[in-house]
């Protein structure tokens, strides 16, 4: 990955390419197909990517680097696994309530599953609710309810400060 990037012999998609290599690689050694998020991961710490490059291309000593790429391919292989987990409790999710929910609470839990492993940040709002189904208050706030009710959903704080997240997310 690192010569790769270094000599950079194409003017786009080095890194793309460098890390369908790494990922290569890493499914020979181990002699099964890797199942690793090595792009996400370093997309996520693009910055600390492009000091290690940066650090590995002045000096002859790449251990640092290895350190780093090692480190990145741990972070990736534990994001796939969390990555996998999620996706199984979405589906045992709807298995247990798809056929539970009105067409506003399966648009407004299907929204809540695309923000994937992190979800909601700060939680689902009423005001959030109203917005995706294109809903009333009244009819949010019982909707909401219901899904509290059947375990759907779990409940925090009060009033305003009313947040609500998927059981799937706060039972990581």
């Amino acid at each position: 990955h690192l010569y790769f990037v270094s000599v950079h012999p194409l003017d786009d998609g080095n890194g793309r390419i460098a890390r369908a290599l790494s990922e290569k690689a890493l499914a020979q050694a181990t002699g099964q197909p890797s199942l690793i998020a090595l792009s996400q991961i370093i997309q996520r710490k693009r910055s600390a990517y492009y000091d290690a490059l940066e650090a590995a291309n002045k000096h002859n000593e790449i251990t640092p680097w290895l350190a780093y790429f090692a480190q990145t391919v741990i972070d990736a292989q534990a994001f796939s696994l969390a990555q996998i987990d999620f996706l199984v409790s979405k589906t045992k999710f709807y298995d247990r309530y798809r056929d539970r929910m009105n067409e506003r609470q399966e648009r407004v839990i299907a929204r809540m599953f695309r923000e994937g492993l992190d979800g909601f940040a700060g939680g689902l709002s009423a005001a959030n609710y109203i917005s995706i189904a294109g809903t009333t208050r009244a009819t949010a706030t019982r909707d909401l309810q219901e899904l509290v009710k059947m375990g759907a959903l779990t409940q925090v704080g009060t009033l305003k400060s009313t947040r609500y997240y998927l059981v799937s997310q706060i039972n990581k």
